[in-house]
């Protein structure tokens, strides 16, 4: 027999394995015997426990036999192996009477292992159950990961028969019971929302005024403290880095940092262990319940892209060993080696049915169990490509879209993957919001005073229509930023024109070059007094674009604190101060500002209009938006086409006689300027090169308007 086909060599003799009349006690009041597994269904995929027993389905097309392995109330004695009686419909399943919630168990599965077929089953793998909705123990990397031993150029030598159960996450049967007394979706209007992107455990952990024992926790999170933040700036939804159960890459584990950011998810049902105190499930459930009851929304990154499985050379840990033919997509030719549309290794297949419920199934489950909010997809692209690339009406978009609980949540789209044709902004259909790169570039490119077009800005600010206005789409598709989790912090982009990524491990080859950034004459920290002010402006000036530009805002978290990463503008691995907020340092003026600009955002209903902001007088007989050149009036085709101009005023019109006139200056250049007014007595509401300043006096004719500043005022009709 074939070394590398050892499928009826490595099934154990009759019996062997499986324990029958095996007593199991899980808890000081449960006892139960183990005999053979009853049928079962196959409609509960998972472990589902039903008051009187707990149902085991998984799917797999292409094993020959399925064992569920239970093990002792520490999860670390393997006490039975069982195989699942049935199997229906592709679904393997059986049912244990009276198993109860907190029984430790995982999966071995038997067939064929033949890589050039596609296939990796490998018995001697305790895999996750793909459904399980809480993990137990820890992970440690150890050649028993691996299916297979291979050689210094990843060449497959034999067969791996460690047994890896020792090492590797189990699943625990939970049930659903919480208390969320009257928890309710804050159901906040994408028009009104602010957007704040966290990580659970950088958010808390130098933050002194959360107990010390919750620090980076979940329900640290749901701390007075931390909320009381969030709510002082405004803010009405947090979107958290990956909460899904995920493991660091081995080669990041070997340079002794770890996986902080979290996107190499293992378990999509399962919030992960690294945030909680006891239980995760309980301790996600009581900070999601905490933030509604503050008004405040929680949406999840998500990352169904990829697992952490890598590529063929990876370790076997759920679906790789469950049914890798069918859950990952293969190479075309070669279904030895994985598609690689994420830069991850593998990437997941939503093409199959099965793999599309199991994303669908997990999506629900965090919205009605866990009361989740919505959703930002990461690499969005690679989940709707089909044969012959990312498909717009790809099966995934239409699920959602039909789905009566999905269909009615955020999801937002990160529209790229690394593959070809994997770039997609404003492709995604009608329901879903993208992150828009293009309002990052320009706004960036605006203000450090790159060469470029006006008209860029200025399209991005009006909501990008160019990218988003087709198909009934409103300007709420486009989610606005200047910095996320993936690049330099505000801080950092006017104070580095280079990254400094040292500190991670890869000679400083990892991270984008384009950063569209400028330390304003000093390479990092300085006590020059004339860089610090400006670096200042320019951070405000950044903030005031985000917060007045038509779309969704999404802030950075400690952004609003001034938060440095020293340059790091790829701080995936670093579970450190470089990441995590800095409290005791942070700028209170500038949280100040934030919060100030936030609420001009909801005084003003120009600021988040729910439709495309007209600039004809055809229709209502006014302008809504008006466009002015430096001096003072309207820009024409030849105003647009200067090129190196980074002088622009937007006049937005009041639609009902109540409201105001409001009027956005932004001079990034390196001068001041003498700005003639619209006819008019203005009030100035903020001027970003004389903040926390406050001019009170009626203006008009004309405003000197500094140099790197931006100034909005506003105006009453009646």
């Amino acid at each position: 027999m074939d070394k590398l086909n050892p499928v009826h060599s490595l099934l154990p003799p009759a019996g062997e394995g499986i324990y029958a009349g095996l007593i199991i006690k899980t808890t000081m009041t449960n006892q139960y015997v183990i005999d053979n597994l009853q049928a079962g269904n196959p409609a509960s995929l998972g472990a589902t426990f039903d008051g009187n027993g707990v149902n085991f389905a998984v799917f797999s097309a292409h094993a020959e036999r399925v064992e569920l392995c239970i093990f002792d109330a520490a999860g670390q004695k393997e006490l039975a192996r069982l195989p699942l009686p049935e199997f229906t419909n592709e679904i393997w399943h059986g049912y244990l009477p009276d198993a109860q919630p907190g029984l430790i168990y995982g999966y071995r599965m038997f067939g064929p292992n033949e890589p050039k077929r596609g296939h990796r089953f490998n018995p001697h793998k305790l895999l996750i159950d793909p459904y399980a909705k809480r993990l137990i123990g820890s992970f440690r990397w150890s050649p028993a990961q691996y299916g297979f031993d291979t050689g210094p150029r990843g060449e497959v030598l034999s067969f791996n028969k460690q047994d890896n159960a020792r090492d590797t996450y189990k699943a625990v049967v939970s049930d659903n019971h919480f208390d969320w007394e009257d928890d309710k979706p804050p159901a906040i209007p994408l028009a009104d929302s602010i957007l704040y992107e966290v990580h659970v455990k950088g958010f808390t952990m130098r933050h002194t005024d959360v107990q010390k024992k919750l620090r980076g926790t979940y329900e640290g999170f749901a701390s007075n403290a931390a909320i009381g933040h969030l709510q002082r700036l405004g803010i009405t939804a947090v979107n958290l880095l990956p909460i899904h159960q995920s493991i660091p890459e081995r080669h990041v584990i070997d340079k002794g940092l770890t996986n902080y950011w979290g996107y190499n998810s293992i378990a999509f049902f399962a919030p992960d262990k690294r945030f909680a105190i006891d239980d995760p499930v309980r301790e996600f459930k009581t900070m999601v319940k905490h933030l509604h009851r503050a008004g405040i929304e929680v949406t999840l990154d998500v990352v169904y892209n990829h697992t952490a499985e890598g590529d063929h050379n990876g370790p076997t840990l759920s679906f790789r060993g469950l049914d890798n033919a069918t859950y990952y997509h293969l190479r075309h030719g070669h279904p030895d080696y994985y598609e690689n549309f994420t830069g991850t290794g593998n990437s997941v297949n939503l093409q199959h049915p099965r793999v599309l419920q199991m994303v669908m199934d997990s999506l629900r489950y965090w919205v009605l169990d866990m009361h989740v909010d919505g959703f930002r997809f990461d690499l969005a692209t690679t989940l709707a490509r089909g044969e012959t690339g990312f498909d717009a009406q790809c099966n995934f978009f239409h699920c959602l879209q039909q789905d009566p609980v999905l269909s009615k949540v955020k999801l937002i789209a990160e529209p790229w993957d690394s593959g070809i044709g994997g770039y997609q902004v404003g492709r995604f259909p009608p329901g879903w919001s993208e992150w828009n790169d293009r309002f990052r570039d320009s706004a960036r490119a605006f203000w450090v005073r790159e060469t470029g077009y006006r008209g860029e800005i200025a399209t991005r600010i009006a909501g990008s229509a160019d990218l988003f206005g087709h198909h009934g789409r409103r300007p709420q598709a486009s989610v606005n930023y200047i910095t996320a989790h993936d690049g330099f912090t505000l801080h950092d982009l006017v104070s580095y024109n280079s990254k400094h990524n040292e500190i991670n491990g890869e000679d400083n080859q990892d991270g984008t070059i384009d950063n569209k950034s400028w330390n304003c004459g000093v390479e990092g920290p300085t006590s020059l007094l004339a860089i610090n002010t400006l670096r200042n402006k320019l951070k405000s000036s950044l903030l005031a674009t985000l917060l007045i530009s038509q779309g969704v805002p999404m802030l950075l978290a400690g952004d609003e604190m001034g938060r440095s990463q020293q340059g790091n503008n790829n701080a995936y691995n670093q579970d450190n101060d470089i990441s995590w907020l800095q409290w005791q340092n942070a700028d209170q003026s500038l949280m100040t500002f934030v919060s100030e600009m936030i609420a001009l955002r909801r005084r003003y209903p120009q600021l988040r209009g729910t439709h495309w902001l007209n600039n004809s007088t055809a229709m209502t007989g006014v302008k809504e938006i008006v466009w002015l050149n430096r001096q003072g009036s309207e820009m024409t085709q030849a105003h647009w086409e200067e090129p190196d101009r980074h002088l622009l005023g937007i006049l937005l019109n009041a639609k009902q006689t109540q409201e105001p006139t409001v009027l956005i200056l932004m001079n990034a250049e390196a001068k001041d300027w003498a700005f003639p007014l619209p006819a008019g007595k203005w009030h100035m509401r903020l001027d970003t090169a004389r903040y926390p300043e406050t001019i009170v006096e009626a203006l008009e004719h004309t405003l000197l308007l500094k140099a790197q500043s931006f100034v909005l005022l506003d105006k009453h009709t009646n």
